[in-house]
């Protein structure tokens, strides 16, 4: 279990990993696969620190991974699981824990990057979310006939059984949106929001493979 009482048990620093296509949610769990030399030596270094935090934040281009301009938003994510490769790899999962805004790039000797991460705005990542106001099985519903146009194996039983606030937030990590959609979903501030602009997504794939337009579907 992570727990991160406050913005101000956070670090003033922190080493970014940018990679168009992926992105965190707090709550969420990512696996990556780092094998680039100066991806190896920032694991090495947040896994000799105390806290083994990164940032996942998406590059401005989204066909360049090395661009130098970054999308506004990223998370914090620890690194919870860790498994050194015998070619030089390492397999690690990513946990999310609070999404930042990126408020300045630093000048550093490090071969990787760092930024100077804004909290303020994401501040109730840190809290239980409400989810009262969403409309669930509306929701279920958009999942399961996407997942069906686009034959995708699932398990469905474990889908019913997942919170909701795990519905939207995987559904961002674990969904083939565009980049520019995924960063849509993680910019915006609260769950309810979230889901509003997941339900869109979903209702507009729908609409490009069947045809069919619904603002409900149960």
């Amino acid at each position: 279990m992570i727990t991160i009482n406050s913005i101000e048990d956070l670090p003033k620093r922190i080493p970014i990993f940018p990679l168009t296509g992926a992105v965190l949610f707090p709550g969420t769990q990512l696996p990556l696969n780092i094998f680039e030399p100066r991806y190896i030596q920032m694991i090495d270094d947040a896994l000799a620190s105390s806290d083994r935090l990164i940032v996942m934040v998406q590059p401005s281009d989204s066909k360049d991974n090395s661009s130098k301009i970054l999308k506004d938003v990223g998370c914090v994510g620890k690194i919870t699981t860790f498994n050194e490769i015998e070619d030089n790899r390492y397999l690690i999962t990513l946990t999310g824990i609070i999404r930042c805004e990126v408020k300045e790039e630093l000048d550093t000797t490090t071969p990787y990057r760092q930024i100077i991460p804004e909290f303020k705005k994401f501040s109730s990542d840190l809290l239980s979310q409400n989810v009262e106001t969403i409309d669930r099985e509306n929701l279920l519903g958009l999942i399961k006939k996407y997942l069906e146009h686009r034959n995708m194996l699932t398990d469905w039983d474990i889908i019913q059984q997942t919170s909701t606030e795990q519905l939207i937030n995987y559904s961002g990590v674990l969904v083939p949106f565009t980049p520019e959609e995924k960063q849509l979903l993680l910019e915006s501030i609260t769950i309810a929001e979230r889901c509003s602009a997941l339900e869109a997504l979903y209702q507009s794939y729908i609409f490009n493979l069947t045809g069919e337009n619904s603002t409900k579907i149960h």
